[in-house]
């Protein structure tokens, strides 16, 4: 299905999420009730399956495409087989976002089927707890409990973690928090970060041009589901703001954001200091897109662009264990010089 949507008109249904969604004079429940009766309603690519379970406790979504279902393991353990018998399956566990506050995987569905259809790797979508009914440290737990599990079980170099927005803080504070290598501890082949938020501490005010670009995140917001999430005397820890952490020893990362996004600073700022900590960065801008525009391929060109790169980046980290066979997407490493 490819339905792409003129940017423009696209923009102003974003503009229109803004207003009628992520809305901090909204009552929480209000936002995510509408968020996924919103992102919910997208079609998923035939074939794709969706199954409800718990991983180490953690409600999570395992998204498979039907070929590979029966061969999936879908009950906890975090084992999966490919499609060839005995060869293993790569498994993305990715975060949603929400600013901790809301959202679902309903959010990254679409996203993830789409990514399974050009990789073949299947992709679990945690739904950790959410603030201000579980404030920190509850969805670091979570993503810690899923992310540990998955390791566990899988093959080496098959797990990547991935995450948008607030989820791709928790992915790159999960990554963060784990043993290396050299400490003799499994780790992720790879981190995807889309529009990832990673400083609640920035002063989201502080560029006014930025502010009036993005048609998705508003300063306000941001705030409200800081304030409600952490409190204020702890958003510079590690594991709250891991931009602000020591990034060395971290696996290839993908970071992939739009130029009218207003946490694009943090993908910035992230791509310079992982590159100058020795880890292996690609970094991607979008002109002119806002903020999680990649969750939205086969509508958006732009998210079709970025998601043929995620397959491309799966694929390349996974690369000596030759699980995942995405189709040659002809995607280069940058989108825009990053």
């Amino acid at each position: 299905m490819n339905v792409r949507v003129p940017p423009a008109l696209v923009r102003l249904g974003a503009r229109q999420v803004s207003r009628r969604v992520l809305n901090p004079r909204l009552p929480w429940e209000v936002q995510r009730r509408r968020l996924d009766k919103l992102m919910g309603s997208w079609p998923l690519p035939r074939g794709t399956s969706v199954t409800k379970t718990a991983w180490n406790g953690v409600p999570v979504e395992v998204i498979t495409a039907d070929h590979a279902r029966s061969r999936t393991r879908s009950d906890g353990t975090g084992q999966a087989t490919g499609p060839a018998s005995g060869t293993a399956m790569v498994t993305v566990v990715h975060f949603h976002g929400g600013g901790y506050c809301v959202g679902s995987p309903a959010e990254a569905r679409s996203w993830a089927a789409h990514l399974i259809a050009r990789t073949g790797c299947r992709v679990i979508l945690p739904e950790y707890r959410l603030a201000p009914e579980h404030p920190y440290p509850a969805a670091v737990d979570d993503a810690r409990a899923v992310v540990s599990v998955t390791l566990r079980e899988a093959a080496p170099g098959t797990v990547v973690v991935s995450g948008d927005s607030a989820g791709g803080g928790l992915a790159l504070g999960t990554a963060l928090a784990l043993p290396g290598a050299t400490d003799g501890g499994a780790r992720p082949a790879g981190c995807i970060l889309l529009s990832p938020w990673l400083d609640l501490t920035a002063d989201w005010t502080a560029a006014p041009e930025l502010v009036r670009r993005d048609v998705v995140l508003s300063p306000a917001w941001l705030e409200a589901c800081a304030r409600a999430y952490v409190p204020t005397e702890d958003r510079a820890h590690p594991t709250v703001s891991p931009l602000r952490a020591n990034l060395g020893g971290l696996p290839p990362l993908l970071i992939q954001c739009g130029t009218d996004d207003l946490v694009a600073p943090d993908s910035e700022n992230l791509a310079a200091r992982a590159k100058a900590a020795g880890v292996d960065v690609t970094y991607s801008r979008w002109p002119g897109m806002w903020h999680d525009f990649v969750l939205q391929p086969d509508i958006v060109a732009a998210a079709d662009s970025a998601l043929a790169q995620a397959a491309w980046f799966v694929a390349r980290v996974s690369a000596p264990y030759g699980p995942a066979q995405p189709a040659d997407t002809g995607a280069g490493p940058d989108a825009d010089g990053g």
